[in-house]
C-alpha cells in the first residue's frame, strides 16, 4: 500500500506570530506567585539572581515586595568577596519588604562590618521583634559586652532575657548561654542544677538536629535503611566532630555556621574588614563576631591566648578543638575579663 504524504497545516490568521512565547500571555499575579514559590525554597542567592539575569519582565517582577518578603534564609547567605553596591541594595529593598532574614543578616553586616553600629542593632531588633531567634541571640551577646559602647554599657539582665526568649523559640546557643549564666550567676540569680538542666536540654536538641541532619541527606542520597542505621552508630561512637557533655558520652559533627556569621569569618579572614588597633576576633570558628573595643572580650583563664565572645562561643570551642591546645602560661597579666573553661 501506498504511503499518503500528511498535509502540513499552517496558521491562516493574518498577522500572528508563529514564534509567540506562552510566557508572555501569563498575567503577572501568576508569575509573581512562582517567584515566590522559587524563592521561598532557594537553597543559595543564585537560584533567584539567576531569574534576574533572564529577562526585563522576570529582573522587574522578582525584586516585587512579595517575591522579597518570601524568599528564604539561604537567599542571603551572600560571600564576603562578593559583597557590593547592588547586593547591599538587594539586602535593602527585602528589607523593606519586611523579610525577617534580611534585617538580621543586614544588621549583622552593617553593626560588625561596616561598623554602623546603631542601623545595625535597630534591624536586627527589627527582626527580634518578629520573634527570630538568631537576631534574639545576637543582641543577647551585645548587651553582654556592651558591644559599640563602653564597659559600662553592659546590660546582663537585659542579656539573660533576650536570651531567654530566643531559647524558648528553639535557639541552641541562646539555650546554651542562659544554662552557663544559671551556673555562674552571671546576669541573674545562680541555680546550678537548673542551668545543668538547660545545658543538657540544649545538648540533647544538638544532637536530634544532628541526628536528622545525617538521616535526610542519607535518604535524598538514596541509602537503605540498614546503611542510615550503621552511619548513625558510627558517627555517635567514632567521636568526631563536636562532642556533647559527659551526659550523653557521644559525639555530633559540627552544626552548620549561620550565612551571616559565615559572613563576617569570611570578611575579617580576607582582609576586606580591617581589625582597630588591639581588636581581636572570637576564637570560636563559627562566630566572626570582632571586638568593637579593646578587651571587650572574655579570655581562656588558663592560657590567654583565645578569647570568645559568650560563653556558648567558650564551650563549644573547647569541646571542638581548644581542649587540645591549651597550656597554662608561666606570666600571663589579663587584660580582660577572664572564665574558667566549663564543661
Amino acid at each position: 500500500m501506498g504511503c499518503r504524504k500528511r498535509q502540513r497545516l499552517c496558521s491562516k490568521i493574518s498577522g500572528e506570530k508563529l514564534d509567540s512565547d506562552p510566557f508572555d500571555e501569563l498575567p503577572d499575579d501568576i508569575v509573581v506567585c512562582i517567584l515566590c514559590k522559587l524563592s521561598s525554597s532557594a537553597s543559595c542567592p543564585s537560584d533567584l539572581t539567576n531569574v534576574f539575569l533572564t529577562c526585563r519582565r522576570l529582573n522587574r517582577l522578582g525584586m516585587h515586595p512579595l517575591v522579597l518578603s518570601k524568599a528564604s534564609p539561604n537567599t542571603f547567605a551572600i560571600k564576603a568577596k562578593n559583597w557590593s553596591e547592588s547586593a547591599h541594595r538587594f539586602f535593602k529593598q527585602s528589607v523593606a519588604a519586611g523579610n525577617t532574614e534580611a534585617c538580621f543578616t543586614l544588621g549583622m553586616i552593617r553593626f560588625y562590618c561596616l561598623q554602623n553600629r546603631g542601623n545595625g542593632a535597630s534591624l536586627m531588633a527589627k527582626a527580634a521583634i518578629k520573634s527570630h531567634a538568631p537576631a534574639l541571640y545576637s543582641l543577647a551577646v551585645i548587651q553582654f559586652n556592651g558591644s559599640g559602647g563602653s564597659k559600662n554599657d553592659k546590660d546582663l539582665r537585659a542579656g539573660v532575657a533576650l536570651c531567654a526568649r530566643a531559647a524558648f523559640l528553639g535557639h541552641i546557643d541562646a539555650l546554651r548561654e542562659l544554662g552557663h549564666c544559671l551556673q555562674d550567676g552571671y546576669g541573674v540569680p545562680q541555680s546550678v542544677a537548673e542551668g545543668r538542666r538547660l545545658l543538657v536540654q540544649a545538648n540533647a536538641r544538638e544532637l536530634a538536629s544532628s541526628l536528622l541532619a545525617v538521616s535526610t541527606s542519607l535518604r535524598i542520597s538514596g541509602s537503605s535503611n540498614h546503611r542510615l542505621h550503621y552511619a548513625t552508630c558510627l558517627m555517635m561512637s567514632n567521636g568526631v566532630g563536636c562532642p556533647l557533655l559527659s551526659d550523653f558520652g557521644c559525639s555530633v559533627p559540627a552544626r552548620e555556621v549561620h550565612p551571616a556569621n559565615r559572613f563576617l569569618r569570611e570578611w575579617f579572614g580576607s582582609g576586606q574588614g580591617v581589625l582597630g588597633p588591639g581588636l581581636r576576633l572570637c576564637s570560636h570558628a563559627g562566630c566572626g563576631r570582632p571586638e568593637t573595643r579593646p578587651h571587650e572580650f572574655r579570655r581562656c583563664s588558663v592560657c590567654g591566648t583565645v578569647n570568645y565572645c559568650s560563653r556558648g562561643c567558650q564551650a563549644l570551642d573547647w569541646k571542638l578543638r581548644h581542649k587540645m591546645e591549651c597550656s597554662p602560661m608561666e606570666q600571663w597579666h589579663p587584660d580582660g575579663e577572664n572564665l574558667a573553661i566549663a564543661d
